[in-house]
């Protein structure tokens, strides 16, 4: 999808005409437009368009730009245009907030801009980092009226799903501990994906690397000398003073004293150290719920527990300018018009091998089996599709758009294919798109991560959500979205599983590596079975998710 352009995508229609597409877009562009084109003192202009709810096709509920609070009003609307339209293309939330995280994260913003790169706060936690570091009591002491900030650096991981979630995580962490959040973004690779979360145009939440104490932070891991388990392996978890640093490494491979961060001394460790660097390629959230500590704290901030990413998602990552534009150009120029939107999200594994033919067949027999498709005429079907022919005539005569996203472009050539061919029964039609079929990740190039940001946001406008089992690809779709997914379980040697698919328990992503280790023998455990709300994934055995 080079630049989000409608004339390079992928697209087959059984009856929306490109005429219709054409001004569908073009009068949608127009009012964006004239809705851009604002002072920043006029602002219920734009508040008009956004009650209009002209994103979706005809009217729709009225949209709220601040999502019920959720959002600060305190930008520029124009710095960052997906911030306040998200509510335009996306389903009314049907998740409460607590009022309790939404004055939370209005005190967060207060901190940030106190304590943030570029304030005077930050510099002198920095120069008290620095001396610590040099053996030297610092010389820089705390006045009264003083602020000791204290901080979490996110470094980033593979995979942009991984690092959504496991930033979701640290943020979450800071807000129980009063850490302000930083991250590390050494590469291109992740400039202008995400506008800035937080207000303030004093500071930001990207680390400065010039002249910061910690060296090689892209390399630290496992046997780091200064993370938090290899120190409660030394027996060193109780220093006076605390260390002026540590590392947490929360990636698939740490070890058992690792896992000692989900554990009351792993906690106490690290509450008197003013900087962490944490690294996880995981969606630790279910972990923290297993700390007492912070058990009063979580249940005021989220009185359903399933919808944790789902506030915090909306809350955080907001697409740049650029791949916002590459979303609802898309969006407008073929979804749009349609009644019902259907994303279809496919991701392949090297360890659960199946044939693309196979593959199809486990979409078209999980979309016919739940009704998420009608079916077609005169086609032969999968036998577990087929049985349902008779029963989605009377019903399925919408317009559907069928988004399908995935490294492969074979599932699109089929389903567009079965639909142009054959027409949808009962009268219905349906139009299939891709965006791109890159096939190949490239989790360390900009471009490839813009066009892979650009369809997460558009399966978040889904109506409908179709994942891949063990996919954070999927998990961060259907948490913006807050759909709980029909799941296209992990093949058997080969073959199409029975059933093809499940509707998900809970919109809640899967801690895919949970710690399953019990603080008080330090052995193995079943974090699975240990509350009601935290249960094994239903796409993966050894991973456990919250539900409600």
């Amino acid at each position: 999808m080079e630049g989000g352009k409608p004339s390079t995508q992928r697209h087959s229609s059984g009856a929306v005409r490109p005429i219709v597409l054409v001004v569908v877009a073009v009068s949608l562009a127009a009012v964006l437009f004239m809705a851009t084109r604002v002072s920043p003192g006029c602002r219920p202009l734009l508040k008009a368009v956004y009650q209009q709810g002209l994103g979706r096709a005809g009217p729709s509920a009225t949209a709220d730009p601040l999502l019920g609070g959720l959002l600060s009003p305190d930008f520029d609307d124009r710095s960052c245009l997906s911030r306040y339209r998200a509510s335009l293309y996306r389903q009314p939330s049907l998740h409460n907030l607590s009022s309790h995280l939404v004055s939370r994260l209005r005190r967060y913003e207060s901190l940030h801009q106190l304590c943030g790169p570029g304030t005077p706060a930050y510099s002198r936690a920095v120069a008290r980092l620095r001396e610590a570091m040099d053996g030297h009591a610092s010389s820089n002491s705390t006045s009264s009226s003083d602020t000791e900030c204290s901080y979490i650096i996110w470094i980033p991981v593979e995979g942009l799903g991984n690092r959504i979630l496991s930033t979701a995580s640290a943020f979450l962490y800071a807000l129980l501990t009063d850490r302000v959040l930083l991250v590390h973004h050494p590469a291109d690779d992740l400039n202008d994906m995400f506008c800035e979360p937080f207000p303030g145009s004093n500071t930001t939440w990207v680390l400065p690397e010039e002249g910061f104490p910690i060296q090689g932070i892209k390399g630290l891991n496992v046997r780091t000398r200064e993370s938090l388990g290899n120190a409660l392996g030394r027996g060193e978890g109780s220093r006076d003073p605390p260390a002026p640093w540590l590392y947490v490494h929360l990636q698939t491979d740490y070890k058992p004293d690792d896992r000692r961060f989900f554990c009351d001394d792993g906690q106490e460790t690290l509450r008197g150290v003013r900087w962490l660097v944490l690294r996880s390629d995981n969606y630790v959230v279910p972990g923290l719920f297993f700390l007492r500590r912070y058990e009063e704290e979580l249940v005021r901030l989220f009185p359903r527990r399933d919808t944790v990413f789902h506030h915090l998602g909306r809350y955080l990552f907001h697409p740049s300018n650029t791949v916002w534009g590459m979303a609802t150009r898309y969006y407008s120029s073929y979804l749009a018009p349609a009644e019902e939107r259907v994303g279809v999200q496919v991701r392949e594994f090297k360890y659960a091998r199946i044939s693309a033919d196979e593959r199809y067949k486990q979409i078209i027999s999980c979309a016919s089996r739940e009704s998420l498709l009608p079916a077609v005429e005169n086609a032969t079907l999968p036998s577990s599709a087929s049985d349902h022919h008779q029963e989605q005539e009377q019903e399925q005569t919408k317009r559907k758009a069928v988004l399908v996203v995935s490294l492969n472009g074979d599932y699109y050539d089929k389903l567009s294919s079965l639909y142009y061919e054959h027409g949808a029964a009962g009268g219905g039609a349906v139009s299939v798109f891709q965006p791109t079929h890159l096939g190949t990740q490239h989790s360390e190039k900009r471009q490839h991560n813009q066009k892979a940001l650009a369809e997460i946001v558009l399966l978040s406008f889904s109506d409908v959500v179709v994942t891949s089992a063990q996919s954070t690809f999927g998990y961060v779709s259907q948490g913006l979205a807050g759909l709980r997914p029909w799941v296209l379980m992990l093949p058997v040697d080969g073959k199409v599983p029975y059933p093809p698919c499940r509707l998900a328990s809970t919109i809640e992503p899967c801690f895919m590596k949970a710690p399953h280790y019990d603080c008080r023998t330090r052995g193995d455990s079943d974090n699975g079975k240990l509350v009601p709300y935290i249960r094994q994934c239903e796409d993966v055995s050894y991973g456990v998710q919250l539900v409600e």
